[in-house]
C-alpha cells in the first residue's frame, strides 16, 4: 500500500473526497451555498464550471455527484467525440431506477466542436443526464448558445494566498508520504508565485522539492523552489506560469513593432498546443488596444482572422495567425482610444450620474416633449459642413478632453479636423 501511495502524485493523493475537505470556492460550496443545497437535495442543475487550471473543477463535480448519490460518467473532450457521448447517454437511459439521474462530466468541454456540443442538447433538455462541463475558457466564446441556455454557469476562482498556505499545511501533516518526513516551510513566496493559484501545480512543486532531498530534514526556501522549477519546468504549459509569460511576450512584441519576436512567441504557443482561438482573441485585443486608429484596418483583419480560425482550425489556422501577427506588429501604433475610455471611466467614477443636457434627451412621449426633452437639438447633417458645434457634455464637464489623437499620420489628420471644427475647444 505504501509503495502504491509513493507512485500516486501528491496532488491526486490530496484530492478531497467531500465538501467539508474541499478548499476554496466558498461562494459556491460554503455553508448554505447554492451548490451544496442542490447536492444535498439531489436537485443539481446542468452546469458549466468555468475557472483556471488547478482550482478543483473535476474534484467538485465528483463530490457533487457523490453528495447527490448519482451515478457519475466522465469524458474528456480531448479524446472523446459524439460516439462516446451517445454511448454514455444510452447507458443513462437504460439505467433502470437511475435513468435520467446520471451525471455526465465533460472535462475541457470548450474543446468540443459545435456538432459535438449539439449531441448533448437532447439529453440535457429531456433530463436524461445532468451535464457538468469544466472549462478554462470563457463559455461565452467556447460553448454554443443553445447549450449555455440549458446550463447554469458557475465561476471558480484561483485559490487565495491563505488557502494555498492551508493546502501546504494539510499536505505536510496529512499526506501518507509527506507526514513521514520532517518538512519546514522556511519561505513560501516562490511556491506562491510559481503556482499562481493553481493547487495542482503547488502540490507538484512541493513534491519535487521534497523528492530532491532523499533523506533528513527538508527546508523549503525560495532558492530551492526556484532551482527545482528551472530544472524541471517544461517550455510551455498552457495551465502554468510559462503560459502567461509567453502570451505576455507575444503581445509586447507586437506592441514593440517586432514581427520577428512576435512570430517566434506565436510558434512557441502553437507548438505547445495552445488553443488557436485564444491566440486569435488576443490579436483582436491588440488590434484595438495597441494599433487602434493609427491603422483601423488592423481591427478588421484581426476580426476576420478570428472568424476564419474558428472555421478552418489547425494546422492551417497557424498561417492566418502568423499573417495577422506580422500585420499588427508592422503597423503604426496608437493607444489613444484605450487611454480615452480609461480616462472617461475614471471621470464617471469621480463625477457620478450627471444630468444629460436636455437637448440631447430622447422624447418618445408627449409628457417628455412637454418637459423640454430634445428642445434645441440641432441635427448635424442639416448644419453647414455637417457640424453644428452644439454642446454634448454635461454642463459641468464642458471642455474636458478625454481623447488625445496619437502621433501618427492617420490620427494627425483626425486631430486637424477636430481642431478646425471645435476651434481649439478641446485643446487640439
Amino acid at each position: 500500500m505504501e509503495l502504491m501511495s509513493d507512485n500516486i502524485p501528491l496532488a491526486e493523493r490530496m484530492r478531497p473526497k467531500s465538501l467539508d475537505s474541499y478548499l476554496g470556492q466558498t461562494h459556491l460550496v460554503g455553508v448554505d451555498s447554492i451548490l451544496k443545497r442542490a447536492a444535498e437535495n439531489a436537485t443539481l442543475p446542468s452546469m458549466i464550471l468555468w475557472g483556471p487550471p488547478g482550482v478543483g473543477k473535476t474534484t467538485l463535480a465528483r463530490i457533487l455527484a457523490d453528495k447527490a448519490k448519482l451515478p457519475f460518467h466522465q469524458l474528456s473532450a480531448i479524446n472523446s467525440g459524439v460516439k462516446e457521448v451517445r454511448e454514455v447517454i444510452a447507458r443513462a437511459k437504460s439505467g433502470g431506477m437511475f435513468a435520467g439521474k446520471s451525471i455526465l462530466f465533460i472535462d475541457e468541454i470548450h474543446r468540443f466542436s459545435k456538432s459535438q456540443q449539439d449531441s448533448l442538447l437532447g439529453a440535457v433538455e429531456q433530463g436524461v443526464v445532468v451535464l457538468i462541463g469544466a472549462t478554462t475558457e470563457n463559455p461565452s466564446f467556447e460553448v454554443i448558445p443553445a447549450l449555455r441556455s440549458r446550463c447554469q454557469i458557475y465561476v471558480l476562482n484561483h485559490l487565495t494566498h491563505d488557502e494555498m498556505l492551508q493546502l501546504i499545511d494539510q499536505a505536510i501533516s496529512e499526506d501518507v508520504v509527506l507526514k513521514k518526513r520532517k518538512i519546514e516551510i522556511v519561505e513560501a513566496e516562490a511556491l506562491m508565485r510559481a503556482s499562481g493559484g493553481d493547487a495542482r501545480r503547488l502540490l507538484n512543486i512541493l513534491e519535487m522539492v521534497v523528492a530532491s532531498v532523499p533523506k533528513g530534514k527538508v527546508e523549503v526556501t525560495n532558492d530551492r523552489v526556484q532551482e527545482i522549477i528551472q530544472t524541471t519546468t517544461a517550455g510551455y504549459d498552457k495551465g502554468g506560469e510559462a503560459h502567461y509569460d509567453i502570451i505576455s511576450a507575444f503581445i509586447k512584441s507586437i506592441r514593440a513593432s517586432d514581427p520577428n519576436a512576435a512570430v517566434y512567441y506565436l510558434a512557441r504557443m502553437i507548438e505547445g498546443g495552445e488553443d488557436p482561438k485564444f491566440i486569435a482573441r488576443r490579436l483582436l485585443i491588440a488590434a484595438s488596444e495597441d494599433v487602434g486608429n493609427a491603422n483601423p484596418t488592423a481591427l478588421v483583419l484581426a476580426t476576420s482572422t478570428f472568424h476564419a480560425t474558428e472555421r478552418i482550425g489547425m494546422p492551417e489556422a497557424r498561417i492566418l495567425l502568423s499573417q495577422c501577427t506580422v500585420y499588427l506588429a508592422s503597423s503604426p501604433k496608437s493607444n489613444a482610444s484605450y487611454m480615452a475610455i480609461n480616462q472617461a471611466q475614471q471621470l464617471v467614477r469621480e463625477t457620478g450620474d450627471l444630468q444629460v443636457p436636455h437637448h440631447l434627451r430622447n422624447a418618445p412621449t408627449q409628457l417628455m416633449s412637454q418637459l423640454g426633452y430634445g428642445d434645441g437639438y440641432q441635427y448635424d447633417h442639416d448644419s453647414s459642413g455637417g457640424f453644428s458645434s452644439q454642446e454634448c457634455m454635461p454642463e459641468s464637464l464642458s471642455g474636458n478632453t478625454l481623447y488625445t489623437p496619437g502621433n501618427n499620420p492617420r490620427e494627425k489628420s483626425m486631430r486637424e479636423y477636430l481642431k478646425a471644427v471645435w476651434n481649439n475647444k478641446y485643446g487640439y
